[in-house]
């Protein structure tokens, strides 16, 4: 998987090329004045995390606060 940065504006100015990105199952992160505040994710990589965060949940194998951050960050390489 490919992981691109756009600014909103590009975001905006060139939705198509980043739709183009996230369907081919790429992951395209905005931001604003330099902060991020969002990403745009593929349909089957956002029902795997939320079904993710809900069976461990469910499950109560895990403190809420602790694991689910560091099982997501693992799964979905997210950087600090």
């Amino acid at each position: 998987m490919i992981r691109a940065t756009a600014t909103a504006t590009e975001m905006q100015n060139n939705f198509g090329k980043y739709l183009n990105m996230v369907i081919n199952g790429n992951e395209v992160v905005v931001t604003k004045n330099g902060r991020e505040v969002g990403r745009f994710i593929p349909k089957d990589t956002a029902v795997s995390y939320l079904t993710d965060s809900l069976t461990g949940i469910l499950k109560e194998n895990y403190h809420i606060e602790q694991e689910k951050d560091a099982s997501l960050r693992r799964k979905y390489e997210i950087a600090d």
